[in-house]
């Protein structure tokens, strides 16, 4: 299997639904398919960076398992932006990784995907420190502190746009995997997505892999194990459609 670099992966945001996330990885893997570039939004943008970091699906799978909260958020002591301090990223990227890489060190081309909240509009972070980038991206007004970033105040990228397929095609994506995890009593106001739906299913150069997450519990870990399996079942019905469809196979993409 080698890494093919125009093909993208695009993971959207929504807490633990991304546990959905490390199922799709696990198809894509078995089925020798191995992006070079992958983004995220929040929760996505975790799972992105554990894969472009060079990590196995049944590595990111047995994090996934044990994740816990705490891992990336601890009680702040001084909460004048948020209740809780993210710099426990920064010590879960190191556990994990050894060190805090550069993202344009990374094995895979990633980037995280924010939001400026002096400004409004999308960041993308491709450079600089993994953590910063992702405690940016996962940072909820008023619950996660915003991350100051130069000029920038940078927070929870779902607010402009959780499904951050913009931010695949701007690293370089001929063609991307998009996974949105959805739910079909979603009213989440924070949580946007700026290309619709239904353009994204008439794109031929996407193809959307659509978990379920109805009935499923967002904000504790008690779903993983069904929120991974979901995710493997919406991936193996994606990518076979795509197959009916006569789309070139994704792993000869050049």
């Amino acid at each position: 299997m080698t890494d093919d670099s125009v093909l993208g992966l695009a993971l959207g945001g929504g807490g633990a639904f991304g546990a959905a996330h490390v199922g799709v990885l696990q198809v894509l893997q078995e089925r020798g398919i191995r992006p070079g570039i992958a983004t995220g939004t929040s929760s996505g943008a975790l799972l992105a960076a554990a894969y472009a970091a060079g990590h196995e699906a049944d590595e990111i799978e047995a994090a996934a398992r044990t994740f816990r909260w705490s891992h990336i958020a601890r009680w702040s002591l001084r909460p004048r932006w948020g209740l809780l301090d993210t710099h426990a990223v920064t010590d879960a990227v190191h556990r994990l990784l050894g060190e805090d890489p550069l993202i344009e060190h990374l094995p895979r081309r990633f980037g995280a995907f924010a939001t400026d909240l002096r400004t409004r509009r999308g960041v993308l972070l491709d450079s600089g420190r993994l953590s910063v980038a992702l405690r940016s991206t996962i940072a909820v007004p008023a619950l996660l502190p915003p991350v100051r970033h130069g000029d920038m105040l940078l927070a929870d990228g779902g607010m402009i746009d959780n499904v951050p397929v913009g931010a695949a095609r701007k690293l370089g994506a001929a063609r991307v995997i998009v996974v949105r995890l959805h739910a079909k009593w979603e009213n989440v106001r924070m949580m946007r997505t700026l290309t619709r739906t239904a353009d994204l299913v008439n794109d031929p150069s996407v193809i959307l892999v659509q978990p379920e997450m109805e009935r499923m519990a967002q904000w504790t870990m008690t779903d993983v194990p069904r929120l991974i399996a979901e995710g493997r079942r919406a991936a193996t019905e994606a990518l076979d459609a795509a197959a009916l469809r006569g789309a070139p196979a994704l792993s000869s993409v050049a």
